[in-house]
């Protein structure tokens, strides 16, 4: 019969391969959300810092004309 090493965790008796099970599960988990990145931002560029819409609207067809001339 094969004897588990087991440690008190909060009070209770929990069995190391429960430990070791945890600590995988975790790892894999942070790997897993550190590797896939972050959301997407629909804008590729700085921030436009318009005073006001018109500016705002000037500067963006600005930029579309460029990037269809390229």
């Amino acid at each position: 019969m094969a004897v588990i090493a087991t440690y008190p965790i909060f009070g209770r008796q929990v069995g190391a391969h429960w430990l070791s099970i945890a600590t995988l599960t975790t790892t894999g988990a942070i790997a897993y959300l550190s590797l896939s990145g972050g959301k997407k931002s629909e804008q590729a560029g700085p921030a436009i810092n318009a005073k006001s819409k018109e500016e705002e609207s000037f500067v963006k067809d600005f930029l579309k004309k460029a990037e269809e001339k390229k």
